[in-house]
């Protein structure tokens, strides 16, 4: 009986914080309302998501005119496309959320992930993948992985009102170590990936002069292979071979001063120090207090990256080598589908841009009401999100075209990968904009923007998981906020390290391996495996079918089934064989334990799952047989369904496929 009431009295706080985040503000649910799926749409313009790999094979035939002309005519009118499909898109997520639905999900909600859209553009436009070929296994992710699974987290945290790791204690317990998995993971990018909003904001302050310090080689911090590109009487004023800019000198020797290789970290650099410890406080104050007047804020937060995207991509077009740039973005080099690392980065880019095998979807899904209609907003937000980092490939790949033709190298040198694109290819592209500093100044507060939202979720799926397997302990006064510092003040302590003078090298080792596709495939193929087969697909449609009223379309069932775990473990495997050491800049090879620290750091997350089931099987008492069904059978305080000519027992069930069958496992429990 105290387990029944707990659970009652649990599920009636749960419904009252959804209540509280259907119509109040300027509360802490409230706050974690309006960030749902915000950490699902990315990296981009903040450049955090982990894709490194280098091209190969680049083919130097100069295509033919008629292409040329052809595929510029064909990118300004998909461009035009896809930018009325965002803003209809837009508009009718914002019109949904006044609709007289029952519950209809607080606009907010919708419009936060929209900005964030722009999540993974800076590695969506890795120069060294995205021939053309990356659209591929990007597509077969985003149908096959990328909305199925993103609709099994969010109904999953729906359904349960639980986190990211009591859900799915509640529906399989021999699998909770899923939960467990994607919170070391969310652990790990608490880390790391607010560095990268350390090194925005030290972009955001130097923006405030006259003269941009990274468009000019009048600086201490300048050497004499520095030169200022210019195209002067149609000819490039480079005088050295060993020539570079001013962007990448300042990144590299004022922002990072980057030493000689990890077992050299140096000095810590104060200054991102201090940029660090205010992301951090303002994090903290946002997740604590919550957002004062959201409703009014998020009109300009929602919006402005747009607007942002629209000036890049007007100004990218019209310079000088745009059409080659394009070109490049287009071009198909069918050669490069043998190369396991574009298929490991088109699943990376899906994964993080829509914040799937975080935990995430599945903490801040659990604050809907119950009957939100979940399957539409996932499916809109989906292709609102890579409908947005397409059309941002034109913006980015237009400025890459013109920054390889006044170097004079090809476009897949010009930048590197991760967030170094960030930080190389935009910052140029503001220097040639009139009034730099100002459109300086914005983007990079974007950049900010961008990156709080995305660590406001990381950091509440990791609280939520916490709050919701220990709530006699956190749910009580003060005590959330108290978590809430201690992860902070952990994780500051942690990412200082990544800002010596060697932390570069530190960064892109977390970077490669404890966020990885690699380990973000191995949680989908459990997921899918889990709620498809465990589960049982059928019982989870029925699920759904009982929140918004109406079953989702039959082939995301399948993909659950089949399509999912098949294409995730090939590409894992795939990658596995194919595997490649780290390697940073295409110079410095990584010593053989720093190689070993970062499978440390993949492994720390993959194990989880394994080691969970094994801890549980050996521990659990009674037959084997007994052990097993225990741990299969979902939590008998689950929501029940309504009843319907589904459910009815006169109606006879039709007989199943001994394949399907195997799906059905509830009729065991």
């Amino acid at each position: 009986m105290g387990r029944a009431s707990q659970c009652s009295q649990s599920w009636k706080r749960r419904r009252k914080m959804t209540a509280l985040c259907s119509g109040a503000s300027g509360t802490t649910r409230w706050s974690s309302c309006c960030l749902w799926q915000a950490r699902s749409s990315g990296w981009a313009m903040s450049g955090g998501s982990p894709t490194s790999a280098t091209r190969t094979g680049e083919s130097t035939a100069q295509p033919f005119l008629f292409f040329l002309s052809f595929s510029f005519f064909l990118s300004f009118f998909l461009s035009f496309f896809l930018s009325f499909f965002l803003s209809f898109s837009f508009f009718f997520l914002l019109l949904s959320s006044f609709s007289s639905s029952p519950s209809p999900p607080p606009f907010l909600l919708l419009l936060f992930p929209s900005r964030l859209t722009l999540g993974l553009t800076a590695d969506t436009m890795n120069p060294r993948l995205l021939e053309g070929a990356f659209f591929i296994p990007y597509l077969i992710f985003l149908f096959t992985c990328g909305i199925p699974v993103f609709l099994l987290e969010t109904a999953l945290g729906q359904y349960t009102s639980q986190g990211g790791i009591t859900a799915w204690r509640k529906i399989c317990p021999i699998f909770e170590g899923i939960g467990y998995a994607s919170q070391v993971i969310v652990i790990l990018l608490n880390f790391y990936y607010i560095v990268v909003l350390a090194w925005a904001l030290f972009y955001l302050v130097s923006s405030f002069t006259v003269d941009l310090p990274w468009g000019s080689c009048r600086n201490e911090w300048n050497t004499e292979h520095c030169v200022e590109f210019q195209r002067t009487n149609g000819s490039l004023n480079v005088t050295s071979e060993n020539a570079t800019s001013p962007v990448i000198e300042f990144w590299e020797r004022r922002v990072l001063k980057i030493s000689a290789g990890i077992q050299h970290l140096g000095a810590l650099r104060w200054e991102l120090a201090l940029c660090l410890l205010f992301a951090w406080v303002v994090c903290y104050f946002c997740i604590w207090k919550g957002v004062k007047s959201t409703g009014k804020v998020v009109y300009f937060t929602a919006t402005f990256p747009y607007l942002m995207l629209v000036v890049l991509l007007v100004r990218g077009v019209t310079l000088p080598g745009a059409a080659q740039g394009i070109q490049f973005y287009l071009y198909p080099n069918l050669t490069r589908l043998w190369d396991p690392q574009v298929w490991m980065d088109a699943g990376t880019q899906i994964f993080f841009s829509f914040a799937i095998c975080l935990g995430c979807l599945t903490a801040l899904g659990s604050y809907n009401k119950y009957h939100n209609n979940c399957y539409r907003d996932c499916v809109a937000l989906c292709f609102l999100n890579s409908g947005t980092s397409f059309v941002a490939g034109f913006a980015i790949f237009s400025i890459l075209g013109f920054m390889s033709q006044e170097q004079g190298v090809p476009i897949s040198e010009v930048a590197e990968s991760g967030p170094g694109l960030a930080f190389i290819a935009y910052p140029r592209a503001v220097v040639m904009l009139p009034f730099s500093p100002l459109w300086a100044c914005c983007f990079f507060f974007m950049v900010v923007l961008l990156g709080l939202d995305s660590q406001f979720v990381c950091v509440e799926s990791l609280v939520t998981a916490l709050v919701d397997m220990y709530p006699r302990r956190f749910r009580k006064k003060n005590r959330r906020e108290g978590l809430i510092l201690g992860v902070s003040v952990v994780s500051f302590l942690v990412g200082l390290v990544m800002l010596t003078e060697g932390g570069m090298y530190v960064f892109q080792l977390f970077d490669y391996y404890a966020a990885s596709g690699m380990c973000l495939l191995f949680v989908a193929i459990f997921e899918s495996l889990c709620v498809a087969w465990v589960y049982g697909a059928g019982r989870f449609y029925d699920d759904i079918e009982d929140m918004i009223g109406y079953r989702p379309w039959p082939l995301i069932k399948y993909c659950w089934l089949f399509l999912t775990p098949a294409v995730c473990t090939a590409t894992f495997l795939f990658s596995l064989i194919k595997y490649t050491p780290l390697t940073y800049n295409k110079k410095y090879t990584y010593p053989w334990w720093g190689d070993a620290l970062g499978w440390l750091l993949a492994l720390s997350s993959m194990l989880c799952i394994p080691a969970w089931s094994l801890y549980k099987l050996t521990t659990l008492r009674g037959a084997f047989r007994e052990r097993i069904r225990q741990l299969v059978c979902p939590a008998e305080d689950l929501p029940r369904r309504r009843s319907s000519p589904r459910t009815e027992p006169a109606a006879p069930a039709p007989r199943l496929t001994p394949l399907l069958r195997l799906t059905e496992v509830e009729s065991h429990c």
